[in-house]
C-alpha cells in the first residue's frame, strides 16, 4: 500500500502513473472530482513569493511529484514516490476517459495546438468525447470576469475533466478558481503537455527523462528564460531536502 509523503506541508501522492490516471478519471464528473497539480522545484520557489499560489496548492485534491528533486525529497522520508509529470498524465487519462465514457475539455495554449491535439487524441482513442476547447488570449487573468465566463463555458459543455495548459502559476490559479464554481469537474494542470502532442514543442529524449536531465534539455532550448529560474531552484534545493528529511521526526 502506497503512503503519501509531505513536502513543504503539501501531501504528495505515492501512486504510480497508471493508478493515478485511473483514480483521476474515476473521480471526474462526481462529488470526488479533484484538482490535480504536479509539484516541482520551480513551483516551490514561486509559492514562497506568491501566497495565492501556495493556497491553491493547499486546496488541490491530488498532488504528484514532477521531477527528481521532489522524488528525492520524498525518499528522505522513506517514501517510494514515482515521478508523475503533467505531460505524462495526458495519455493514460485520455485512454481511461475513452474507456469509461468521460468527456474532456482542453483549455490553454493556442487555437492551432488545441485543434491539432484534439484531432490526434480522437484518432488515437476510439470513442473519446472532447466536450470543447478554448485558447484564452495573451495576458489572460485567471481570476478575472473573463475567466469566470470561460469557467461557465466549461461547465455548460458537460465536460467531466478539463486539462489546463497555461503554465504555472496561472494554470493552478485558474483551476483553483474553476473548482469552486464547478465542484464536479476535475482540473488537471499539464503545462506544455498539449504542445508536445501537437509537435509545436519538443520534449527531451526519453533517455534524458530517465536520467533526470529533462531540465537540461529545456534550459538548452531557452537559456535566457530558464537558466536563472533553475539557478533559483538549485539554491532552494538543499533547504527543501533538509525540511523534507525532518518531517518524519516532526510528525
Amino acid at each position: 500500500m502506497s503512503v503519501d509523503a509531505v513536502i513543504e506541508d503539501l501531501r504528495i501522492s505515492a501512486l504510480p502513473l497508471a493508478e493515478t490516471a485511473v483514480l483521476i478519471c474515476r473521480n471526474a464528473g462526481s462529488p470526488l472530482a479533484q484538482n490535480v497539480f504536479t509539484l516541482n522545484l520551480d513551483h516551490i520557489v514561486k509559492m514562497r513569493k506568491d501566497a495565492m499560489f501556495y493556497e491553491a496548492y493547499r486546496r488541490a485534491g491530488l498532488i504528484t511529484a514532477d521531477g527528481f528533486p521532489i522524488v528525492l525529497a520524498c525518499s528522505l522520508q522513506g517514501k517510494q514516490v514515482s515521478r508523475v509529470a503533467g505531460s505524462d498524465l495526458i495519455a493514460p487519462i485520455i485512454a481511461e476517459a475513452a474507456r469509461s465514457d468521460k468527456s474532456i475539455y482542453l483549455f490553454g495554449s493556442n487555437s492551432h495546438v488545441l485543434n491539432k491535439t484534439s484531432r490526434l487524441l480522437k484518432e488515437r482513442n476510439t470513442g473519446l468525447t472532447i466536450a470543447g476547447v478554448f485558447a484564452p488570449p495573451q495576458g489572460f487573468d485567471p481570476a478575472s470576469e473573463d475567466a469566470r465566463r470561460c469557467i461557465e463555458a466549461i461547465g455548460s459543455s458537460g465536460a467531466d475533466l478539463c486539462f489546463v495548459a497555461l503554465g504555472a502559476p496561472k494554470q493552478e490559479l485558474f483551476a483553483d478558481y474553476s473548482k469552486r464554481l464547478l465542484p464536479h469537474v476535475s482540473f488537471v494542470c499539464i503545462g506544455a503537455g498539449l504542445d508536445f502532442i501537437a509537435g509545436t514543442q519538443v520534449r527531451a529524449p526519453y533517455w534524458m527523462q530517465r536520467c533526470n536531465l529533462e531540465w537540461l534539455w529545456r534550459a538548452a532550448g531557452n537559456p535566457r528564460r530558464l537558466l536563472y529560474r533553475y539557478l533559483l531552484c538549485m539554491i532552494a534545493l538543499p533547504g527543501i531536502l533538509a525540511r523534507a528529511a525532518l518531517v518524519p521526526r516532526e510528525r
